[in-house]
């Protein structure tokens, strides 16, 4: 049964990106916005959901230090693991834009991560914690970001006037479709993780080494399928407006609410992977400006690192 399960989320999760991705291209031509928007707004959101529940679930038990490791550990896969992935695919064509704006804001939201984490080498304290107020601080960046999106919504508006035919009804057929395929995604994501959580157990797995392993790239799996199900259907703009997406709502909405609900203690190991963070992003960026798009090549080594810090992950555990 465990297996069955297993299988049927897999097919949930796919399925469910088929229509998510369908609903999302819909709506962003409907409303005459560009698809990064929509990437980086409903599309990122909505995959993230997997990743704030966790974490805010885990905040309210009072178990507020895995929000931090599912944060971290989730934008380290996007980057490297799912960025990856899509470049071999096919290479990723970047906006100007994003390369000024929406990466450094994700740059920008990992180091002011770090800056709040610091509070021992910073202020000289007995251990690093965020703090409720640094939680404030999270939301208030993340209010920017939610400004600046809706000024980017608004000026796309104003710049097209054209009245579509049935725009009322393509729209609502197209929003039930991404209601129906998150459904799918949120729902399959569940059954995969907690299924083989259960696989992993029986056959003797630790369980530290799943949680690091399964429950992390578990949670990530609405990114990655999402991710790469628009990729091969030429969505290239809603793929990566959704990782850059989830990465800064991952930071600033997920971490900001936990550590406001309960403050999180965080642990040295976690100050090192934080960096790493920093330093994928780094190379995100890197790439990016490189011809304003991201090669099979580059792809490859993102794709790489990832399978290294994971080899490296299980040694060590």
């Amino acid at each position: 049964m465990t297996y069955f399960l297993l299988l049927l989320g897999f097919i949930l999760l796919i399925k469910g990106a088929d229509f998510f991705i369908d609903g999302a291209a819909g709506i962003a031509k409907a409303l005459k916005l560009p698809p990064m928007i929509i990437g980086l707004t409903i599309v990122a959101f909505g995959t993230s959901s997997p990743e704030a529940a966790v974490s805010i679930g885990a905040a309210i038990k009072g178990s507020s230090g895995i929000s931090l490791g599912n944060v971290i550990g989730s934008n380290i896969f996007n980057i490297s693991l799912v960025i990856g992935i899509m470049a071999l695919l096919s290479p990723l064509k970047v906006e100007k834009q994003t390369t000024r704006k929406e990466i450094p804001f994700a740059l920008l939201s990992s180091i002011l991560l770090l800056i709040l984490a610091l509070d021992r080498f910073l202020q000289q304290t007995g251990s690093n914690v965020i703090t409720r107020g640094d939680g404030l601080v999270f939301l208030i960046f993340f209010s920017i970001f939610i400004y600046y999106l809706f000024e980017m919504a608004l000026k796309s508006s104003n710049n097209n006037h054209e009245i579509i035919e049935n725009s009322g009804h393509n729209k609502g057929r197209k929003i039930f479709y991404l209601i129906i395929g998150l459904t799918g995604i949120i729902l399959g994501g569940k059954l995969v993780v907690d299924n083989s959580i259960i696989i992993a157990l029986s056959w003797g797995i630790s369980q530290s080494l799943v949680g690091l392993t399964i429950v992390a790239v578990g949670t990530s799996l609405p990114e990655l399928v999402t991710s790469i199900t628009a990729v091969l259907k030429k969505e290239n703009e809603i793929a990566l407006g959704n990782l850059i997406g989830s990465n800064i709502f991952n930071i600033l909405f997920i971490l900001g609410a936990a550590s406001v609900i309960s403050p999180i203690h965080v642990e040295p190991t976690l100050i090192k992977d934080t960096f790493l963070m920093i330093f994928y992003t780094i190379f995100l960026f890197i790439f990016a400006m490189s011809h304003y798009r991201i090669s099979r090549k580059e792809g490859f080594i993102l794709l790489m690192s990832y399978l290294v810090y994971l080899a490296f992950i299980i040694i060590n555990r």
